[in-house]
């Protein structure tokens, strides 16, 4: 794979010694990563990855020393500031460093903390957006996290804070109000108090809800349930994290835009689940 695709012709950055660039690999489908990416990783000397970054991507950079820092929940992992101290000492021993974190760096992945701790201490760095997991894993899964006739808002959330727990300095009600749609990251462990928070402030029990496990993997799993009962469900289903949660009405696009169970032959469920009664084209 390192030597299947080359670069078009452009003036690409150099990733020169000392430095360290901070990098989305995207969801997970390797096909998801930037050029962007894509020149880095032929380019470290150094790679330290995240848990979700797979391996495949990996593959890009053989000449590189790969180095795990994945954080998952419940699991043995690095401390925060361990990982971020390492990126300095390793810039300073003069190699070219690629920190790479799935999805987006600064989406709910610590990029903003390395980045700063990076800065503070004279380290130069570039930073290189990724496809973030609450947009391209919904995309995988057929759902749109805007349409017209559902939402001109969306808000995204993680399901806990620094210590594992619930979020405690999130407005439920503010945000049930203020947003149609709400996405999720991180919250499947939660999800029992998450949805009632909803509930009390207001979604109603019948509310469409999405759960997309290792999105745009070839073991994405979609469910679809509703705020009322996905506790339940997701237990009965045996899912398990990495998960995207997608609260809102944007949900019931998968019956007509589930993509992957069309190209396996599967016909739509609905051609007009949002109940529009006129053509998709029509404004």
């Amino acid at each position: 794979m390192s030597d299947s695709l080359a670069l078009p012709d452009k003036n690409w950055p150099v990733l020169e010694k000392g430095w360290v660039w901070l990098c989305g690999a995207g969801p997970g489908d390797p096909g998801l990563l930037t050029l962007h990416a894509l020149n880095a990783l032929r380019q470290a000397d150094v790679v330290i990855y995240d848990a979700l970054v797979q391996e495949a991507i990996l593959d890009w950079a053989p000449q590189a020393e790969l180095i795990y820092a994945g954080k998952r929940g419940g699991k043995p992992s690095a401390k925060q500031r361990d990982i971020s101290l390492r990126l300095v000492d390793l810039a300073r021993a003069g190699k070219r460093v690629l920190r790479l974190k799935g999805g987006d760096p600064f989406v709910f992945g610590r990029g903003g903390e390395e980045a700063q701790t990076l800065v503070q201490h004279g380290v130069p760095i570039r930073i290189i957006p990724g496809i973030s997991a609450g947009i391209g894993g919904l995309a995988y899964a057929g759902i749109p996290v805007t349409h017209r006739d559902v939402n001109q808002s969306v808000t995204f959330v993680t399901g806990h804070d620094q210590s594992g727990n619930v979020t405690s300095s999130l407005d439920w009600v503010a945000i049930s109000k203020g947003s149609q749609v709400i996405v999720i990251y991180m919250g499947m462990k939660h999800i029992a108090r998450i949805a009632a928070s909803l509930m009390e402030a207001g979604r109603p029990a019948s509310e469409p809800v999405a759960f997309v496990t290792t999105a745009t993997t070839e073991d994405q799993q979609v469910l679809e349930t509703t705020l009322g009962g996905c506790v339940e469900d997701v237990a009965a289903s045996g899912l398990e994290p990495p998960a995207i949660i997608c609260v809102g009405r944007s949900v019931m696009m998968r019956q007509v835009l589930d993509w992957q169970g069309m190209a396996e032959g599967h016909a739509p469920r609905d051609l007009d689940p949002l109940g529009r009664g006129r053509p998709a084209e029509t404004a």
